[in-house]
């Protein structure tokens, strides 16, 4: 149930990424899980019985305003709603606006609101592009007395869920660990077994909760273990889990993932996605079932299978080029697939060249073919094009190709056919 999964398409594009110089932009995500803002996990939470501060959400400076007053207090908090860390530090491009978190007086939150609305905010790790703000979530304001560090997630070494806690929260759990790395508390779970009382309440212990609030905080690890296992999360982070200083111990703040491959069964929870905050082109490529990921290069690539595609990028690092995205078509793509793929592709304005490097196996040259002249004929060709085609129906697909009279570079030599590309991106 547990053995070695094979590489994500994520993880291998950010191996080629590194291995030739690029990183991947801010933009492009890692593909494996959802990710849900932060006022639609505390209300899954909340569904689960996990302890959460009082939350709403607001999509207009108006709403905020009328719900700020249903707050007890004089101040609320007002936070931004991207998919994004380092809100709070973060700025909005349009008005320049400083910080995606505020605690203002109740009758100031329409204002705030409306400073973050159909804004972009920019923090350091959306780049320069940013995240654009539809909703703003209001909470209550709390005094918290001590802040610690919970997370579940699935470890390989103990084949199963793994919870992660410190007595110290609020920060980077990297920099607690860097610091003292006794300071991290791991608790294995038997997938089979489930998570017991006795040692939910163990870990609360560990984390430095005692007396009613280690109660409190046992029932909330054992409901977030619930929330882990039910809802196909693949990580569970709360940072800070926080005791509060009217006694209460809450989950603050949260970052969860949900496994994309459990869809099918958790469709209430991925209708909550929120395609705004992805890359439009990475949008497009999943409606097509393309492994596609942006980067930040010039020289676009499509290629069948991953290795296939990391050795294609490191040829191109190795012909003075970068580049521009992962994608991979697989081996099952049709016509209409390639077509999709290479609309994505020619689309991108920071593309300059376009190399196509196919080796049929179970992906067939011809019906690569087939797409690129279906897909040049729909939308035109604007920058050069190089084709590599190798293997399977080889003949048929280069036949195609020639027969279509379409301004295309042909080169079967992958080292030359690089060289090319980058060379033409020029």
């Amino acid at each position: 149930m547990f053995s070695r999964p094979a590489r994500s398409v994520a993880a291998v594009a950010a191996t080629a990424a590194r291995r030739s110089g690029h990183g991947l932009m801010a933009t492009a995500c890692a593909r494996r899980h959802l990710s849900l803002h932060e006022y639609q996990s505390l209300s899954v939470f909340q569904d689960f019985g996990v302890a959460v501060p009082k939350i709403m959400v607001a999509k207009t400076a108006e709403e905020a305003a009328e719900k700020a007053k249903l707050f007890d207090g004089d101040e609320v908090v007002v936070k931004t709603q991207v998919l994004a860390g380092g809100r709070g530090l973060g700025y909005f491009k349009e008005n320049n606006f400083q910080g995606g978190v505020h605690i203002v007086k109740k009758d100031e939150a329409g204002a705030i609101a409306e400073s973050m609305l159909g804004k972009t905010l920019i923090t350091k790790q959306t780049g320069a592009a940013g995240k654009p703000c539809n909703a703003v979530m209001l909470a209550e304001k709390f005094q918290i007395k001590s802040e610690k560090y919970f997370a579940i997630l699935m470890d390989r070494g103990s084949g199963g869920p793994i919870m992660i806690g410190s007595k110290t929260g609020g920060t980077s759990i990297e920099d607690i660990a860097e610091k003292d790395p006794s300071a991290i508390v791991k608790v294995p779970v038997d997938i089979m077994d489930g998570l017991s009382t006795d040692k939910a309440m163990d870990m609360a212990t560990q984390m430095g909760f005692s007396g009613e609030q280690a109660k409190s905080a046992c029932k909330s690890i054992e409901n977030l273990y619930k929330v882990f296992v039910d809802c196909d999360c693949t990580m569970v982070e709360i940072n800070p889990f926080a005791e509060l200083v009217d006694g209460r111990v809450i989950v603050c703040d949260a970052k969860v993932g949900f496994d994309d491959n459990a869809e099918f069964r958790q469709l209430s929870i991925h209708e909550k996605r929120d395609i705004t905050q992805e890359d439009p082109q990475e949008v497009e490529a999943k409606k097509f079932d393309l492994n596609y990921i942006k980067l930040d290069g010039q020289v676009a690539c499509m290629v069948n299978g991953a290795g296939l595609a990391m050795s294609t990028m490191d040829l191109l690092k190795l012909s003075g080029g970068f580049p521009a995205n992962f994608l991979d078509v697989g081996g099952s793509a049709s016509k209409e697939t390639i077509t999709a793929a290479f609309k994505i592709i020619q689309g991108d304005p920071d593309v300059k060249s376009i190399f196509i490097n196919i080796f049929g196996g179970i992906m067939r040259c011809d019906v690569i073919a087939e797409g690129v002249v279906a897909a040049v004929k729909e939308v035109g060709l604007t920058k050069p094009l190089i084709v590599r085609l190798v293997g399977t129906n080889v003949e048929q697909g280069k036949k195609i190709l020639q027969e279509s009279g379409l301004p295309l570079h042909a080169e079967s030599d992958f080292t030359k056919a690089a060289k090319l590309a980058v060379d033409l991106a020029e």
